[in-house]
């Protein structure tokens, strides 16, 4: 496949956020090429796929527009429906609440939407890298072979290592930018329950985050951990504490001693929130790329893929000389703006209890399942905001 020389919008990077910001950008009638490094769309798995139900996520974020795929999509991408979430901490007092959700097949979910970004009128060239950005020119590089393309504007949804945000100036500073490394396996012949998510906390096992199980099957789950390597004991790899969580966590162990090992996923996930701006007169960022992820829990498919509509339909209107690109910045904000910068204040405020079980015990006690489900979902109640607090200041 050969490129056209120029298009009204190049996307880089066809995970949740790229193919819906390909999508409706070729909806609203501009030209649009999308491109993806992976050779297989959807593969290697990115993250554990929780999906929260629709209706959850706009329970959450009420002022924000979700894309049709966010609300419909194949029951083949389903593995799971989720009824309940169990939030365990390190003394092992279960607290649990009602959530609506599924846990997705990634591969089919990715390619899923991919496909509607085709179905739309947008171009793909899979395994074909980014190599280059300079000003709105795209030098490529692939199975396709070698290519310069030009745009009117170009949307970066290629991750929390974003060549484009590191060509236009929009990543963190290397110092202030903070990440949680996640490792996880998808696992066989293993004893949960299939309904429910499970979420385990305490610094021996995940130092600054959580490990969880989340069922794909009736005897099947991906089981992992996200811990900020900051807060980890020294020499200890984020692999070694999964596998002291599998083998030695009282509660957790018991259901995964005759696992089998099918799959090994491992990332980053940005958990510092946005970067000042995220985009310039040209180019925007979008997704891990612009850190779209809710810092209480990592979730961030429902936020990628708001941001991701947002970025196609205002690049679309700036090529059509509608608007100024620097206008999708405000409008994201808008919708989903508060929740992501409250998730961010939520973990900073959790992360000095995080390094003391007494303490998180203590918080785990005082929350409720109510509160924690908010705290879930990017909110911080005023009540548990002051108890956080208070038990900040006993360090």
């Amino acid at each position: 496949m050969i490129p056209e020389a120029s298009y009204d919008i190049i996307v880089v990077g066809a995970g949740p956020a790229g193919s819906t910001a390909a999508m409706y950008a070729a909806r609203s009638g501009a030209s649009v090429l999308l491109l993806d490094k992976k050779r297989e769309i959807g593969s290697p798995i990115q993250c554990a796929g929780f999906l929260p139900d629709a209706s959850e996520v706009q329970a959450l974020l009420p002022k924000a527009d979700l894309p049709e795929t966010l609300k419909n999509y194949p029951d083949s991408c389903v593995l799971r429906q989720i009824k309940t979430q169990c939030i365990i901490p390190p003394n092992g007092s279960v607290k649990e609440f009602a959530v609506r959700g599924t846990v997705l097949d990634r591969r089919r979910y990715d390619q899923f939407l991919v496909e509607q970004a085709a179905r739309a009128g947008a171009e793909l060239m899979v395994k074909t890298r980014a190599t280059k950005v300079e000003g709105t020119t795209i030098e490529t590089s692939g199975i396709f072979g070698k290519h310069t393309v030009k745009a009117k504007a170009i949307i970066g949804a290629d991750g929390p290592n974003s060549l484009v945000a590191k060509s236009k100036g929009l990543a963190w500073k290397p110092e202030s930018k903070e990440t949680s490394v996640a490792i996880e396996y998808q696992v066989r012949n293993v004893d949960i329950d299939p309904d429910a998510l499970e979420m385990y906390f305490g610094k021996d096992y995940v130092p600054g985050g959580y490990a969880w199980i989340f069922p794909e099957g009736e005897d099947r789950a991906n089981v992992g951990i996200g811990i900020r390597s900051g807060m980890a004991e020294k020499g200890v790899s984020a692999k070694e504490y999964l596998h002291r969580f599998m083998r030695n966590h009282p509660l957790a162990a018991p259901k995964l001693k005759n696992a089998i090992i099918m799959n090994v996923i491992a990332g980053i996930i940005p958990v510092n929130g946005a970067p000042e701006s995220t985009a310039t007169e040209d180019s925007l960022i979008v997704g891990d790329a612009a850190g779209h992820i809710i810092a209480t829990n990592g979730g961030g498919i429902p936020p990628a893929m708001i941001a991701g509509k947002i970025a196609g339909e205002t690049a679309a209107e700036f090529a059509a000389g509608k608007c100024r690109l620097e206008e999708y910045d405000r409008r994201w904000r808008a919708q989903f703006g508060t929740a992501l910068e409250t998730s961010v204040q939520a973990r900073q405020l959790m992360d000095g209890i995080m390094k003391s079980d007494t303490l998180m015990n203590a918080a785990f006690k005082f929350i409720s399942p109510e509160q924690m489900k908010a705290m879930q979902c990017g909110k911080m109640p005023g009540a548990v905001k002051m108890g956080l607090q208070a038990l900040s200041r006993k360090k």
